[in-house]
């Protein structure tokens, strides 16, 4: 078991009075290792949030998420900050590269923060290597700007990968791409969840995404249920 959600509850205070907004209610969720797993649910459904508080971006206003035998309402701020930048990847809808820096200086971004750890040499050999299984080994040292939308999220795919994290959370990974391009990552995503050995959670709009993950659970009104998509 990698991820463990127990009645997750998130709350948010409404500004204008003492109003309070319920957008998770009592989520429970259970995980494997390697496991591929897709949320859906319309616009403001809570997704994201969820999301957030899986990856420890967000905390739940009540409720315990256990990632690889950790409660994470027991670390600090440091502890939490290793985890995100050790054991999760992040994907979004909008790639967030940096525009002054290469496709190879983009992906190797997320390692500053190891160099004392681990050798240079073998994270930049690594970063070559996903950039070669995701078609980019000609765009090394291409700029952002040079990239179609598509290879800007292979990018943003690998950069994800290459502290070599237990899990990926990708949030509408596909929803700025082109429907050519967009089942392209879908797949691309798929394959490196099997040869990676990485869990996945995807939080997308997209049927056809979320139709080739392991299981589906549709979000609705803050309450997750499993779900079958034909």
């Amino acid at each position: 078991m990698l991820l463990e959600l127990k009645d997750i509850r998130k709350e948010y205070d409404v500004p204008s009075g003492n109003e309070t907004v319920t957008v998770l209610q009592d989520i429970s969720l259970k995980v494997e290792q390697g496991e591929a797993i897709a949320v859906v649910g319309p616009s403001g459904s809570g997704k994201s949030t969820l999301l957030n508080i899986i990856g420890a971006l967000d905390k739940p206003t009540s409720g315990i998420v256990n990632f690889g035998g950790k409660d994470l309402s027991t670390l600090n701020d440091s502890d939490l900050a290793k985890i995100r930048n050790r054991e999760i990847g992040f994907v979004f809808q909008l790639h967030h590269l940096l525009p002054q820096c290469t496709v190879l200086e983009n992906v190797l971004m997320p390692t500053i923060p190891l160099k004392s750890e681990n050798d240079d040499g073998d994270a930049e050999n690594r970063a070559k290597k996903l950039l070669a299984r995701v078609g980019l080994e000609n765009h090394l040292n291409y700029f952002p700007a040079q990239l179609s939308g598509g290879e800007q999220q292979r990018v943003a795919v690998v950069r994800a990968l290459i502290n070599q994290p237990k899990l990926i959370l990708a949030d509408e990974p596909t929803g700025s791409l082109d429907q050519v391009s967009a089942g392209t990552l879908g797949k691309l995503l798929i394959e490196l969840n099997k040869e990676e050995a990485v869990t996945l959670i995807v939080v997308t709009h997209s049927i056809e995404l979320a139709r080739l993950m392991d299981k589906v659970f549709t979000i609705q009104n803050g309450i997750l249920k499993e779900d079958k998509i034909s």
